[in-house]
């Protein structure tokens, strides 16, 4: 076998043996994890999660979900836990604590001490007679048949499990909250994903120009308001109330079709009856719309009343897509 090989065989194996063990994860899942979902759900307090080693860092990832998808929660190290950080458990906190062994010397200090705080304690372990199983209200068993690792050593399955385990909950505890896509973005304002969850059409028109003209402009006029509002389009009003639009694409046609425009104005050119959005709508709804039919532009208005020109361009600036 040659060296690329060998690597490739033993990234697979590792794979593989971790992906046995998450699938084997399905089938350890009993009453305990129901009552720690209600427990969870039910709550007056947060969630604390704690744990050590590389289970700290499990319990920092479950936190963050947890806080995205709407149970409020707070990470709490094992062993800055018993020299003060105690302090951040209150009455009506569900605290879970994660350690593969449940045997460690961390553990086996906090334990009796969150259990004489009175808090529900839901203990993860990979060892179901351990010292933190015995000593817990709720049990996830995370029990792995081996590490991933070749030693057999460093948490690898078990790490992974852990992962798993915490999302399982996470998934469990956002459909009881029926927590919504709208929901989501509260928590994710930043980035693509907040923009695509909560910008309207109306955020992007504090700075458009809203180019128009009326019906019985010269094709000049048309023009030179295309060219000046930089948006590649016009649109045509009267009384406040649009009558169709005119893009750069239609004076190009116009020009190829006829060798003078002189007795033209921009009602005998204008595309009657555009493809609009309100700005109230979510500017992904107004993708889609580009999208669907192929057009760069969408003319908004409310009720007929026109509002502005919201170009494909300034959606692919925000990254929304």
């Amino acid at each position: 076998m040659t060296h690329q090989e060998n690597i490739l065989a033993l990234a697979r194996k590792t794979i593989l043996t971790e992906s046995e063990a998450i699938s084997n994860l399905a089938n350890l899942l009993n009453d305990d994890f129901t009552s720690a979902v209600d427990i969870i759900y039910k709550a007056s307090g947060r969630l604390i999660v704690t744990g050590i080693g590389k289970s700290a860092i499990i319990a920092q990832k479950i936190v963050a979900t947890m806080n995205s998808t709407g149970t409020p929660s707070m990470f709490l190290h094992a062993s800055e836990a018993i020299h003060g950080d105690l302090g951040m458990v209150q009455p009506g906190d569900v605290v879970i604590c994660i350690s593969k062994s449940g045997n460690s010397p961390e553990i086996k200090v906090l334990v009796p001490i969150l259990k004489r705080f009175g808090n529900v304690l839901i203990g993860m372990t990979g060892n179901v007679t351990s010292f933190l199983a015995k000593g817990s209200d709720y049990v996830l068993d995370t029990t792995v048949a081996t590490e991933a690792c070749p030693l057999n050593l460093a948490p690898t399955s078990s790490t992974t499990a852990q992962l798993v385990m915490g999302d399982a909950l996470a998934v469990c505890l956002m459909e009881l909250r029926d927590f919504k896509s709208e929901d989501f973005a509260k928590y994710h304002p930043g980035g693509a994903l907040g923009k695509k969850l909560l910008l309207r059409v109306k955020d992007m028109l504090e700075n458009n120009h809203m180019p128009m003209v009326v019906p019985d402009a010269p094709i000049k006029k048309v023009i030179f308001e295309i060219s000046e509002k930089r948006l590649g389009v016009t649109a045509v009003i009267e009384n406040g109330k649009i009558l169709g639009i005119i893009t750069d694409g239609d004076i190009r046609r116009m020009l190829n079709d006829r060798d003078t425009f002189a007795d033209l104005t921009a009602k005998d050119i204008m595309t009657k009856s555009p493809k609009m959005i309100q700005s109230s709508d979510m500017v992904v709804d107004a993708f889609n719309i580009m999208e669907d039919f192929s057009i760069t532009q969408l003319v908004v208005a409310d009720n007929g009343a026109y509002k502005g020109i919201l170009h494909l361009h300034d959606i692919l600036k925000e990254g929304i897509v």
